[in-house]
């Protein structure tokens, strides 16, 4: 179904880009699929096409028409959340095992992002009549549990995507893992690259350098606890590099070789610049429940 849009610009607007008016205003379209409508010049500024990049200027008359029937990947779900922390900036919430973080072609629903998004968007008391997209700033595994940050504006989004590339902030996992860890802690340097004939990640030696830090921190009968502190972020790194030393996470459908309901992989703790200052913010998850050793 075919929905106009007109939006005439005040000062809140003024000079900010014509994309952006669309991502904040148009929240039922992705924004790949208002890029699109760009591009294809459908969208007018004073009866002109207008591209990504124009400069909106005060009492300009923006239509755009759009077809309202092609979801959204930020399509708002009533899904509970455990939300760990929240101001005008960040969120942090604590994922479940086997949530999905972003929809896919796949699974389009029941997502941390479609939880998110309604969340920000459709509860009582949400005064921001633009639709606010959840910005992603890094991602888990769908088995891997616990803490996330994410941002509520484009401004924070790209302070904390900064802050992620130069690795400013700080993360724990922990982990049980098969069998009995005899050294008290270490550390592994092993390259994880993508064997393209198979579809998978593992230790390769043309792979990307990738280094994690361990710490024994309980042993049990025939499993150990561990706490893990990726120094390099790449792919299944945690998983990849667990096996490699011979003791795979408990519950790894790829790498492990005991069956376990979930993935015993929990990311427990999680520090960070608040993106309007030099505040540290700490938080921190107790080990879940569901661990074999709990």
């Amino acid at each position: 179904m075919q929905k106009k849009f007109e939006f005439k610009i005040d000062e809140t607007y003024v000079r900010k880009r014509l994309d952006q008016l669309l991502f904040d205003k148009i929240g039922d379209l992705s924004k790949m699929r208002l890029r699109d409508y760009l591009k294809e010049e459908q969208c007018f500024v004073n009866s002109k096409p207008k591209d990504c990049g124009y400069k909106l200027e005060l009492n300009d008359l923006v239509e755009i028409e759009v077809d309202i029937n092609e979801q959204t990947s930020m399509k708002p779900e009533n899904i509970p959340l455990d939300i760990v922390f929240e101001d005008n900036e960040v969120l942090v919430v604590n994922k479940p095992t086997e949530m999905i973080v972003h929809p896919t072609l796949k699974y389009r629903l029941g997502t941390l992002m479609n939880a998110l998004s309604y969340h920000l968007n459709c509860t009582k008391g949400v005064a921001n009549k633009a639709f606010i997209r959840p910005g992603l700033v890094h991602r888990l595994d769908r088995q891997t549990s616990g803490l996330l940050v994410i941002a509520k504006n484009p401004r924070s989004h790209r302070i904390l995507c900064d802050h992620f590339q130069r690795k400013l902030i700080a993360k724990k996992y922990v982990a049980v893992v098969e069998g009995n860890v005899l050294e008290d802690s270490g550390k592994i340097e092993a390259r994880i690259g993508r064997y393209d004939d198979v579809k998978h990640w593992d230790v390769k030696d043309d792979g990307k350098s990738a280094e994690t830090r361990w710490t024994v921190l309980q042993r049990f009968d025939n499993k150990t606890l561990l706490e893990l502190i990726p120094i390099t972020g790449r792919t299944n790194q945690l998983r990849i590099h667990c096996n490699h030393i011979g003791h795979p996470i408990l519950g790894d459908i790829w790498y492990g070789k005991e069956s376990f309901p979930r993935l015993c992989l929990h990311a427990k703790s999680l520090s960070f610049h608040h993106p309007n200052g030099d505040n540290w913010l700490e938080f921190d998850t107790e080990i879940p429940n569901d661990f074999a050793v709990v």
